[in-house]
C-alpha cells in the first residue's frame, strides 16, 4: 500500500502543475540530475490541436494524445510510429493456451512524476477507467472483453477475458497507465514518461519537462513546449519566422511551396490514419435511409474536394480503414461519384426535391473550407446545407456526448477503428447487426487471416450502406527547420513522440 505522504504528493500534483514554470529541466525533480540536461535543447512545436483536457479518457480530444501520449503517460505497450507493438511498462507477458488469460510482469523500479512506484494496482485503476459502466472512452467497446483483473504481487497483473480477444495487445497500447491516487485526471497529471506537463497556457502553449526521474533513456531534448494556433496560416507563418521548429501536421497544402526546395526547411510525407468524415446521425431522419446517405455520398465530388485542399497529396479510400490496416480494400467505386444517381436515389427515397439540414463543423481548419464545399456540391442536388460552426469543447459535448445532431464534420485520427460501426451506441448511431456480427467475430478469430476475412465483408457492408462518407484520407505532413531531427513522420492515432528530437 502506498504511504499517506505518497497519496498527498498524488493528490495535490494538480496544484503542483499549475506552479511549475516552462524553464529549463532539471531542476526540482526526483531522480538524477543529466549531465547533458542543461546542453539539450528546447523544442518549439506548432500544432492545431490543443488538449481540451489531459484525459485521453474523458474528452482531451487529439490534441492530448499528441501532446501527452507516450511522452508524459505510458502503456503495458507502445505503438511504433511504424506501426509495430513492443513491450514498455510491461516488461514481459504471457498467455493461456485457450487465449483468456494475460498475465503481465511489471518493469521493476519505475515512478510516477510524484515518486510513487509503479504497481499492478496502477494498471488495474487505469483499464477499469475505461471498462466502467459510466466510461464515455472510446476503447470501452474494443476492451469490455476484460472479465476480471486481479494483482496477486506489485508487480504482477493477471487479466481474465469473457472471449478471445487477437487485438488485445494491441489495445492495451493505447491504455495510459496513471496513477491510482488521481481522481481526477481532466486537471492532474500523474504519469511515468520521460516528460512532466510544465506551464498550460491555454490557447497559447503547454509545456513539457523533461522528468529526470524517468526510469528509461532520457530525452533528447530538455523541453517541449506545443504552441497551438486555430488557423493553417498562422501556424506556417510561426514556423517560418522561427517562433516554432516544427510543425506536426501540415494543413495548408498551398503553403507547402513555400518549403519544398528551401535548404532551410525539410518536408516529410509519412503514412496517415485520419479520416476526413462527412458522418451522419443515422439515427434521424432522413439520414435514417441508406438511399439518403448514398445520394449524398455520390453527390459529392470528393476527388476535387481532396485536390483542392490538399493539392495532390492525401487519397481517396470509401470506407474507414486506411491503406496501413491489414484489411484494406479499395472502395471508392461502392458509392462514386454521379449526380444523376444520387438524383434518383434521392427521388426514391421519398426526397425529390430535396431537403434541408444542419451540418455541425468544427471551427479550425480545413473545416470551415470542407463544408463550404459540401454545401455548394449538394446544392446541386436540391439539398440545403445550413452550416453552424462550434468549436471543438462544443462537437464533444453536442455531438460525441448528446449525438444532438443531424450531419457533422469530424476527423478520426486512429487505425483499425472500424469496429466503432459494430457499436449502435456511438456518437453516429450506425446499427446494422450482421457487421456488429462480423466485428464481434473477427475480434475472437485466431489468425490474422480470419479476422483480416470478416473485418474485409464489414468494411464493404459499411460501405454498402454509406454509413457515413468517407471524404478522403489526410497526408501526414511534417514540416521542421534543417536542424531538427528524430520527430515521427507517420504519427498513428495522433500520437507525436517528442523525446527523439533534437536540434544543432
Amino acid at each position: 500500500m502506498k504511504s499517506q505522504m505518497a497519496s498527498l504528493i498524488g493528490s495535490g500534483i494538480a496544484l503542483a502543475l499549475a506552479l511549475t514554470a516552462c524553464g529549463a529541466g532539471g531542476n526540482g525533480r526526483e531522480g538524477p540530475a543529466s549531465s547533458t540536461a542543461e546542453s539539450a535543447p528546447v523544442i518549439d512545436i506548432g500544432s492545431l490541436y490543443e488538449p481540451q483536457n489531459l484525459d485521453n479518457v474523458g474528452g482531451g480530444g487529439q490534441g492530448v494524445i499528441e501532446a501527452l501520449g507516450g511522452n508524459v503517460y505510458e502503456g503495458l505497450f507502445r505503438l511504433t510510429d511504424d506501426g509495430t507493438i513492443e513491450n514498455l511498462l510491461a516488461a514481459d507477458y504471457k498467455v493461456s493456451r485457450d487465449g483468456l488469460t494475460y498475465t503481465f510482469y511489471l518493469h521493476e523500479g519505475v515512478r510516477f512524476h510524484s515518486g510513487d512506484p509503479l504497481t499492478g494496482a496502477d494498471v488495474e485503476y487505469s483499464l477499469e477507467r475505461i471498462i466502467d459502466d459510466g466510461s464515455t472512452s472510446p476503447r470501452k467497446s474494443a476492451l469490455s472483453v476484460i472479465k476480471s483483473i486481479e494483482t496477486p504481487g506489485t508487480s504482477t497483473v493477471v487479466v481474465k477475458l469473457s472471449s478471445r480477444s487477437i487485438s488485445f495487445v494491441y489495445n492495451l497500447s493505447h491504455v495510459w497507465i496513471i496513477n491510482d491516487t488521481v481522481k481526477e485526471p481532466a486537471t492532474a497529471e500523474d504519469g511515468t514518461g520521460p516528460y512532466r506537463l510544465g506551464t498550460w497556457k491555454r490557447g497559447s502553449s503547454l509545456c513539457l519537462d523533461r522528468f529526470d526521474g524517468y526510469w528509461g533513456a532520457a530525452p533528447k531534448n530538455r523541453q517541449v513546449v506545443f504552441h497551438y494556433f486555430t488557423d493553417a496560416s498562422a501556424l506556417n507563418n510561426a514556423l517560418l519566422t522561427g517562433t516554432v521548429d516544427l510543425v506536426t501536421s501540415e494543413q495548408s497544402p498551398d503553403a507547402l511551396a513555400q518549403f519544398t526546395g528551401d535548404p532551410r526547411y525539410k518536408v516529410s510525407e509519412g503514412r496517415s490514419t485520419t479520416k476526413l468524415l462527412l458522418a451522419f446521425n443515422d439515427r434521424e431522419p432522413p439520414f435514417d435511409k441508406v438511399l439518403v446517405r448514398k445520394a449524398v455520398s455520390s453527390a459529392i465530388d470528393d476527388g476535387k474536394l481532396l485536390e483542392s485542399i490538399w493539392d495532390g497529396h492525401g487519397s481517396l479510400i470509401g470506407s474507414m480503414v486506411p491503406p496501413s490496416d491489414p484489411w484494406y480494400e479499395d472502395l471508392t467505386e461502392v458509392n462514386p461519384y454521379d449526380v444523376e444517381l444520387a438524383r434518383r436515389q434521392l427521388a426514391e427515397a421519398g426526397y425529390p426535391e430535396g431537403f434541408t439540414f444542419t451540418l455541425d463543423t468544427p471551427n479550425y481548419d480545413p473545416h470551415p473550407t470542407i463544408a463550404t464545399f459540401v454545401k455548394s456540391e449538394l446544392a446541386k442536388v436540391g439539398i440545403t446545407v445550413d452550416i453552424n460552426t462550434i468549436t471543438a469543447d462544443e462537437w464533444y459535448t453536442k455531438v460525441y456526448q448528446r449525438h444532438d445532431f443531424t450531419a457533422t464534420l469530424q476527423e478520426h485520427v486512429n487505425d483499425r477503428d472500424i469496429r466503432w460501426y459494430g457499436d449502435p451506441d456511438f456518437y453516429w448511431g450506425y446499427d446494422n447487426p450482421q457487421v456488429a456480427t462480423w466485428i464481434k467475430q473477427s475480434e475472437e478469430a485466431s489468425t490474422l487471416d480470419g479476422q483480416t476475412a470478416l473485418l474485409r465483408k464489414a468494411s464493404r457492408q459499411i460501405a454498402e450502406d454509406a454509413a457515413s462518407d468517407w471524404l478522403y484520407l489526410n497526408p501526414q505532413i511534417v514540416v521542421s527547420t534543417a536542424g531538427v531531427s528524430g520527430y515521427p513522420v507517420n504519427g498513428l492515432n495522433a500520437q507525436f513522440y517528442v523525446y527523439g528530437i533534437d536540434k544543432r
